[in-house]
């Protein structure tokens, strides 16, 4: 059962990444506030629903939620920050879009770097324990989806498609054999080292 907030009587809001851990493409945050008296039985850490679950939520979260926001860093930019201030850079790229300013952030995780003037508790595995963080988590998620299948369109070699980015076999595989894309994170290590040639 997921909690509807940490601190009751202040606006709230719920953070949450997705692409953290891929070879390719952006990676994406969303910023969640939620009405207090939201409630839905569906609701529930990203990971832990189908592709459906998570597209059927996403208009609901969208339409009853009090302020929501998604917030983008590309490829170029993690290979100049690294990929975890970009995460916190996406983040705060969220944040700072919402049309309400939260009085308080939950973040999913166990660090943040601090959005100013307003705290911050760090939570892990948030996304299954607050409604906010599963909500974020959902919006970030379906919305680096979508960017992913665009890119495929464009490199269907790499299958992003099903992989999402992610370092599956196929997708070194296909690295190994076609080389990078401009959407490759190039600071990451694309190659298994059972693929490398010597």
């Amino acid at each position: 059962m997921l909690l509807p907030y940490l601190k009751s009587g202040i606006v709230e809001a719920g953070c949450d990444e997705a692409g953290r851990g891929c070879l390719a493409g952006a990676v994406y945050a969303a910023a969640v506030i939620l009405p207090p008296d939201f409630r839905n039985e569906l609701l529930n850490d990203s990971k832990q629903l189908s592709e459906k679950q998570r597209y059927n939520l996403r208009p609901i979260i969208e339409q009853e939620a009090v302020a929501w926001a998604v917030g983008i860093v590309t490829p170029e930019e993690i290979d100049r920050i690294n990929i975890l201030n970009a995460s916190f850079l996406a983040m705060h790229r969220a944040i700072e879009q919402l049309s309400v300013t939260p009085q308080h952030l939950l973040i999913d995780g166990n660090r943040f770097k601090p959005y100013p003037d307003i705290p911050h508790t760090c939570v892990i595995k948030g996304d299954g324990k607050y409604e906010a963080i599963a909500a974020a988590s959902i919006l970030a998620k379906t919305y680096r989806d979508d960017y992913m299948n665009r890119l495929h369109e464009e490199y269907p070699q790499y299958d992003w498609k099903s992989n999402k980015g992610y370092p599956t076999k196929a997708h070194r595989a296909a690295i190994a054999k076609y080389g990078t894309t401009p959407y490759h994170r190039m600071s990451f290590q694309l190659l298994d080292r059972q693929l490398s040639i010597f």
